[in-house]
């Protein structure tokens, strides 16, 4: 696999908003210059007598994933701070991940780090593809093959805005399907490789992947 450098910084940011502002999050963040992003569905939960009345007992949430370069983001993320009153409660919540790498259609960005921000040796990250719905188990497969010890497959729904030409092209829907991986660091390149080749990522529509560091690791053990 050919491997693209850019010395930027990149991280991923969240933001988990009521159902139905995560569409108004996206359109705003990209008149602030963000490319595109991805939309799910989730629930949260709350206690409130009134609710309690009503048997409305969960929350419908909207998660939106935006990769961006560490700088705008930050500035992008202060606006949307402000734009939709975050502050307030029960309006919702933003945090950010470091980015290892992320590719798809057109991207490849690689900032691999060996310790994390703390100093520590980095041991483990955290694998996430985004793929067509049947397509999940193939994605296990590849990367068992390439010494994975297996993954969670998350079968997401949710909306979002179709760019053909951002990273974040695909709207998670109920036809797509969120595999997540816990890998070794020094296998990690090995298995991103190969889930990359055999499910053609690099291909328009064929999926994302993106990887975060792990900084701790509990109910892990090692087999020789």
């Amino acid at each position: 696999m050919d491997k693209c450098l850019d010395s930027r910084e990149y991280e991923l940011f969240c933001v988990i908003v009521n159902h139905g502002v995560g569409s108004k999050i996206i359109k705003f963040a990209k008149q602030l210059g963000i490319s595109g992003a991805t939309v799910i569905l989730g629930k949260g939960t709350i206690k409130n007598h009134w609710l309690e009345v009503l048997e409305l007992f969960e929350i419908r949430r909207e998660i939106v994933f935006i990769v961006a370069e560490k700088e705008l983001g930050y500035s992008v993320m202060n606006e949307i701070e402000k734009k939709f009153d975050l502050k307030k409660p029960n309006h919702g919540i933003t945090f950010t991940f470091s980015l290892s790498n992320f590719l798809g259609a057109r991207y490849c960005i690689f900032s691999k780090k060996e310790k994390s921000e703390t100093g520590e040796k980095i041991m483990y990250n955290a694998i996430f593809v985004v793929v067509d719905k049947g397509q999940a188990e193939l994605v296990i497969e590849a990367a068992n093959s390439a010494g994975s010890r297996g993954g969670t497959i998350i079968n997401a729904r949710g909306s979002g805005i179709h760019e053909t030409e951002t990273l974040f092209s695909m709207a998670i829907e109920p036809e797509k399907e969120i595999v997540f991986i816990i890998s070794k660091s020094d296998l990690t390149d090995l298995i991103v490789d190969k889930i990359r080749e055999d499910l053609k990522i690099d291909e328009p529509g064929k999926g994302i992947i993106f990887v975060l560091d792990v900084n701790k690791t509990y109910g892990l053990f090692n087999t020789k």
